[in-house]
């Protein structure tokens, strides 16, 4: 059972957003001189790290009970599902 993706995109948007101003707020002094391609470097592999192992972990139990609701016990992994792997283009052929 998975939750709709438009819920999964809110929830990510509400803990990257966060994430990317207070990062800014911290490291722009520190990064202002670098070429933009040092500091988006320097952002997304803080971004991410933070994303994957603290936040989206936290927001999802925050938000599990928004995240599930509305969504059906049946499986989600079959063919012609919404979010079938084939759709995401990471089957192999």
């Amino acid at each position: 059972m998975r939750p709709p993706r438009y819920k999964t995109a809110v929830v990510s948007w509400l803990s990257v957003y966060p994430i990317i101003t207070l990062l800014l707020w911290l490291l722009g002094p520190v990064v202002s001189e670098l070429p933009v391609p040092i500091v988006t470097l320097i952002l997304t592999v803080v971004l991410v790290t933070l994303q994957t192992y603290v936040v989206m972990p936290f927001m999802t139990r925050l938000f599990r009970p928004w995240l599930m609701s509305g969504t059906s016990p049946r499986s989600t992994d079959g063919p012609g599902d919404p979010g079938d792997a084939s759709d995401r283009g990471d089957r192999d052929p």
